[in-house]
């Protein structure tokens, strides 16, 4: 048998839970709280939400192979009868009750991290561009180190205590994005992982309607480093407005980056969407993914690994491997150029992006396809409005797409900008044909929204052109 990922003891202190039915031998060696994800020997952790109860998937689990299974006391004592069923048929399955189920995840998980050490644990966080940071910290470091990450943005307070258990006895590195949309979860989930560096992209103003304010954002990001000792350190962005809030929340070592640092980092050329050329010392190096933002990302990979002890020659090479992820800024060359940054959007990563396609100079047209910015609360009608005047002066067809964006497309002001209420299907094909009716052959073509409004399907319309 498969040695279990943690002891039916460490288990059952670390959830604070009682074992309730269930004998034989405890073994887990994967962790879902989603059924469909449920193979052989699985810890299934059935979790409560707006709209759903996990609790209902419980016999699909078991039936795909669930070894263990975490059940809340209060859905246990309403429906004893059911599980002590479950169990008759299932003898081999333990069953262990807890007060709550999202806790006992994060507590677990902490427990399982806790057993490697001496694991370098680096949390990743930030308003805008973590993923794509994290990513690039990732390629860079992964040419020294055996290194361990979130698979794309599994960062939340499931998300990361899900990807801790990816970490084996080989890694060197775990490496980890953190997010939030609500309070205390940053402290939530560095209390899981624990890091002792940590690198934050900037203070924005993403899930402001759910935070209130940037302060209580800068708050929040500054929990990622609750862990940072003497002899850890924090990569921070020198010209962040929270810059200095953001140093005296440590405890340790800081490592600032940009507008000139690390000071043997030096930009030689700016190639649109071709990328940017830079030197690290007198090596130079070629990033290919466009944009001034992005450049800055990579330069918080460059501080990090100095402070891990990489070898310019090692982090040229992480640097120029580095492969952009679906929907964040993919460059797709054909009829059009299109740019496809449609995995998520903010005021920040929205205002980056119309500056990045804004600096790119041809006798090309610019299209813009721009869809709803969410989860902005009370902010979103001006920051939609800044982002519609902005788009004005960016492109020279702008299409805004959804509720929130009518503030924009009011504020751009341009005779010819379009409008579409809704991300319908039909709507989609509406916008793919007017691109086709009035786009030339290498025209530069902007598709950017919230992961809400599945604006890839744009670029999926346009993909025979492209």
């Amino acid at each position: 048998m498969s040695k279990s990922l943690l002891s039916y003891d460490d288990v059952i202190l670390a959830s604070g839970g009682v074992h309730v039915l269930g004998t034989g031998n405890f073994c887990f060696t994967d962790v879902q709280t989603d059924s469909r994800n449920v193979v052989k020997n699985t810890l299934f952790i059935p979790l409560v939400g707006e709209n759903q109860d996990g609790h209902a998937y419980i016999p699909q689990a078991i039936e795909k192979g669930a070894s263990v299974v975490l059940v809340q006391f209060k859905n246990f004592e309403a429906d004893s009868s059911m599980y002590a069923a479950l169990s008759q048929n299932n003898p081999s399955v333990f069953f262990i009750a807890v007060d709550n189920n999202l806790a006992a995840l994060q507590r677990i998980a902490a427990r399982y991290v806790e057993q490697f050490p001496d694991l370098i644990k680096i949390g990743v966080t930030g308003s805008s561009g973590k993923t794509t940071t994290k990513e690039m910290i990732l390629s860079v470091l992964s040419q020294k180190y055996a290194v361990v990450s979130n698979k794309g943005n599994l960062n939340s307070e499931t998300g990361l205590p899900l990807s801790v258990f990816a970490i084996r006895a080989d890694h060197k590195i775990g490496l980890f994005e953190m997010g939030m949309n609500r309070k205390d979860e940053i402290k939530e989930i560095a209390a899981v992982l624990k890091p002792t560096f940590a690198v934050v992209t900037n203070i924005g103003t993403a899930h402001i309607g759910l935070l209130g304010s940037r302060e209580n954002i800068a708050a929040e990001k500054a929990h990622v480093f609750d862990y940072i000792n003497r002899f850890g350190t924090a990569v921070i962005p020198v010209d962040d407005d929270f810059t200095e809030y953001l140093a005296s929340q440590v405890d340790g070592n800081v490592v600032y980056y940009g507008n000139g640092l690390p000071e043997n980092v030096h930009l030689i050329a700016d190639r649109g969407l071709d990328g940017t050329d830079f030197s690290i010392g007198d090596v130079p190096v070629h990033l290919s993914l466009p944009g001034a933002y992005n450049y800055k990302n990579m330069l918080a990979a460059v501080a990090l690994a100095q402070v891990l002890g990489l070898t310019v020659e090692e982090i040229k090479a992480g640097v120029e491997s580095y492969k952009t992820l679906f929907g964040r800024c993919e460059i797709i060359h054909g009829t059009y150029t299109i740019v496809k940054d449609c995995y998520n959007a903010n005021p920040d990563s929205m205002e980056k992006a119309l500056e990045l396609v804004a600096s790119v100079s041809g006798t090309f047209k610019k299209f813009l396809v721009l869809g709803d910015m969410l989860e902005l609360g009370e902010d979103s009608e001006k920051a939609h409005e800044h982002i519609g005047k902005l788009a004005a002066q960016s492109g020279d067809a702008c299409i805004f797409v959804g509720k929130e964006m009518h503030a924009a497309y009011k504020a751009c002001g341009k005779s010819d900008a379009m409008y579409v209420a809704d991300k319908s299907d039909e709507s989609i094909a509406r916008i793919v044909e007017f691109i086709r009716q009035t786009a030339a052959k290498n025209d530069v073509i902007l598709v950017k929204g919230s992961r809400g409004m599945a604006l890839e399907r744009v670029c999926d319309g346009l993909q025979g052109d492209a």
